[in-house]
């Protein structure tokens, strides 16, 4: 398990949305110092939270990123993207690519970066944000993007069993944030997913499911085809 209280955290995204909400809370439970990242970071009001810039696309913004950030025990991999539509035969392939490099080699290159400083400092956590779509594949290369995040986090998981760091991948559905400001469905608070998600890291969670969309997705690859694609049951 790890207590947050006393805490250096690394929040990629760290500026709105999601990840403004786990920073929030991050500073409600004691966190010492939390570093928020993003492409044009602003100054903050609370003297713990340090806003640095972070492409996650680029080696040379990471390696800047380990430089200002030596003292981290806790990495949040928030930061994603999606482009609209975002279909197969449709979206345009550099467009898809796009997506694969910001969601799943961006935290990749984060926590490689970022495994042998927490390890100096004496072990921590990885945060991982996932999604129901890791589970069900809705939304194109988004969903294709969240599914091998999540492969990459349950592997992590077992490559770091031993050394001193916890990994934590988090699910759920549509969240009222700007990435799904055009969804017309039911969404959650990013408050309520902040908080599920910080409860998982400090109870040693592997897996965190925060909401109903989630708790039905984990059990779409088992079952039927056409009760998940209900498309496809006519």
């Amino acid at each position: 398990m790890t207590s947050l209280q006393g805490a250096v955290v690394l929040v990629t995204g760290g500026n709105r949305g999601i990840g403004k909400a786990v920073v929030d809370e991050l500073l409600t439970r004691g966190a010492a110092k939390v570093y928020a990242t993003s492409r044009k970071p602003e100054p903050s009001t609370d003297p713990r939270v340090v806003t640095l810039p972070l492409e996650v696309t680029d080696p040379a913004s990471i390696e800047a990123l380990v430089e200002a950030a030596p003292d981290v025990t806790v990495l949040v991999n928030n930061a994603g993207m999606d482009v609209p539509g975002n279909t197969y035969l449709e979206t345009p392939v550099e467009d898809l690519r796009r997506v694969m490099d910001v969601n799943f080699f961006g935290p990749l290159e984060l926590t490689r970066a970022f495994v042998p400083v927490i390890e100096r400092n004496g072990g921590g956590h990885l945060l991982n944000m996932l999604s129901a779509l890791s589970w069900v594949a809705l939304h194109g290369g988004y969903s294709a993007s969240k599914s091998a995040l999540w492969s990459q986090t349950n592997a992590l998981r077992v490559e770091l069993a031993g050394r001193g760091i916890g990994v934590t991948g988090l699910h759920m559905g549509y969240v009222d944030t700007e990435m799904a400001a055009a969804v017309d469905a039911p969404k959650e608070k990013p408050s309520d997913i902040a908080k599920a998600a910080l409860d998982g890291v400090e109870a040693g969670a592997h897996e965190v499911l925060a909401d109903d969309t989630a708790r039905f997705a984990k059990g779409a690859p088992g079952s039927p085809i056409e009760a998940v694609y209900t498309q496809l049951a006519g």
